[in-house]
């Protein structure tokens, strides 16, 4: 008795440790290996062994095991933030890791019980899989904020399938994902080559959909032309705020504001600077302002900035400056990072001393009032994202209106030069598919860089360099089919696949059918 038992103990091990494998190699999908058919035939394995686990709870913590895998692999560079200050911070950082991974892992623990315990028959249980892992990934995209990050449709960011975005969004994509990859399952042992086969060609099929609406050469510029530029200072967060480094990264960025253009090149009409660009409080920063304007020779300025209002709040904030230095526009970020930019149950934290990572006066960033349009004159409306607000497409959906743009200044220092910077540009990529817009971003360290309308890097300036590039801002697109129905076709597609394999479970032969 106690043999076996040791034995099924060991059996269940080696699952775990099986499932977890296979979820640290379905994150080479994401950004920066992309490596979207390895993704894709880990995922194949993965919901082909969850289909035939007879009992729920042995395919929840199977499925636990996969999650924690998966995001332990692809979030590694959660503990980035923590190692900026490693003396203060440091000892978080496994802390981050270990919860993060486990905590979001637990959407893929559920989704994996629920599809195995109401499912009869590996079909059903296929069909179950691929209906509860795309739901997983619909929660843990609103709940508790939400963190859209590294979703399994992401791994298609970059590739002809990155333009399915426009249709269906990133769900859609992680559906596509899901079901090609349960092809084999639902094909059946017996034809597993055809299986196999199918699923490479429903992941290749969007393929066709980009040849067809994608134009070869480059998007069509906005009439009349407009250039933006976007600077990058290359100030790396441990350095950032140091009082000597202060007046060097400022000037920097001047220097690369004022710089002629290329040979052959026109002057821009907006440029951009990156989040927490400005060293001075909003209310401090008219000096500043002139500088800035003066180096823009008339172009317009959008850069990030700090206030704080007259109850004290702290806000991250985005200001544009016209051809005087004036402020023609604000905006206060909305979607602010639990942890980061505020601390939830923050008397709870405080007590152990645990502040946001980039939190002022230990209180956070009080949170703006939502989307706006800001008006940037010759070069139309654009729609203002600070850092991660650029991961939510609903933050983007409550705009006031349609912008001719989207302009994201990010402070992406905070997240090392692995991975983190990588994916945050894939997914401004996506944003802009789904939109059908242009966008434009600055970062500290990089990645800045300037997208077309079908997700394109059209200029850009390498991770950990100093520099600017200019591009012609490309004319938006009509609304894309996503921009008027959202998530709604992913939702009723997902509900679909559901109830078919609720359906299927009366007429299963066998557990392995």
């Amino acid at each position: 008795m106690i043999l076996a038992t040791s034995q099924t103990a060991a059996r269940r091990g080696r699952g775990v440790a099986f499932a977890a494998a296979l979820g640290a190699i379905a994150a080479t999908g994401q950004a920066p290996l992309g490596w979207a058919w390895v993704s894709l035939a880990a995922w194949a394995v993965a919901l082909g062994s969850l289909s035939r686990i007879e009992a729920w709870r042995v395919a929840a913590w199977r499925g636990w095991a996969l999650g924690a895998g998966y995001f332990a692999a692809s979030l590694f560079w959660i503990v980035e933030p923590f190692m900026v200050d490693p003396a203060r911070d440091g000892w978080m950082a496994p802390f981050a890791l270990v919860l993060m991974a486990g905590g979001l892992a637990l959407f893929w623990a559920v989704a994996s019980g629920l599809a195995i315990g109401l499912g009869r028959g590996a079909r059903s249980r296929g069909l179950l899989l691929v209906s509860a892992f795309a739901a997983a990934e619909m929660l843990r995209s609103v709940v508790f904020t939400g963190f859209p990050w590294a979703l399994i449709g992401h791994i298609w960011i970059g590739w002809p399938q990155m333009q399915l975005a426009a249709l269906a969004g990133a769900h859609g994509l992680t559906l596509l994902t899901l079901l090609a990859a349960a092809m084999p399952v639902l094909f059946g042992p017996r034809r597993l080559v055809a299986g196999v086969v199918a699923g490479a060609a429903l992941a290749a099929l969007p393929a066709l959909f980009a040849m067809r609406h994608v134009p070869a050469g480059a998007a069509v510029p906005a009439d009349p032309a407009v250039t933006v530029r976007v600077v990058q200072p290359n100030a790396a967060q441990h350095l950032k705020w140091l009082p000597e480094m202060i007046p060097v990264f400022f000037q920097r960025q001047i220097a690369l504001t004022a710089a002629p253009p290329a040979a052959g090149g026109r002057r821009p009409d907006v440029v951009v600077w990156p989040e927490t660009a400005v060293p001075e409080l909003l209310r401090f920063a008219g000096p500043a302002f002139e500088q800035m304007a003066a180096a823009a020779g008339g172009a317009e300025v959008v850069a990030g900035v700090q206030r704080q209002d007259q109850i004290g709040r702290w806000f991250n904030s985005l200001v544009v400056l016209g051809p005087d230095g004036g402020v023609t526009a604000l905006y206060d970020k909305h979607h602010l990072v639990p942890f980061g930019e505020y601390m939830p149950f923050m008397d709870l934290f405080a007590g152990w001393g645990i502040f946001g990572l980039a939190a002022q006066d230990t209180g956070g960033y009080a949170s703006g009032p939502g989307p706006q349009l800001i008006d940037l004159k010759a070069a139309g409306t654009a729609l203002p994202l600070i850092c991660y607000e650029a991961i939510f497409p609903g933050d983007i959906a409550r705009a006031p209106g349609r912008a001719d743009w989207l302009v994201q200044i990010t402070n992406d220092s905070w997240f090392g030069s692995l991975s983190g910077p990588y994916q945050h540009l894939a997914l401004a990529r996506l944003r802009a598919v789904e939109q059908g817009l242009p966008l434009v971003r600055s970062a500290q360290t990089g990645v800045s860089a300037v997208i077309d309308p079908y997700g394109r890097v059209v200029a850009s300036v390498p991770l950990k360099v100093e520099g600017f590039a200019d591009a012609a801002l490309a004319a938006p697109l009509k609304p894309t089919p996503y921009v008027r129905f959202g998530d709604w076709p992913a939702r009723v597609l997902c509900a679909m696949l559901a109830l078919f394999g609720l359906a299927l479970r009366r007429w299963h032969p066998g557990v392995c059918s």
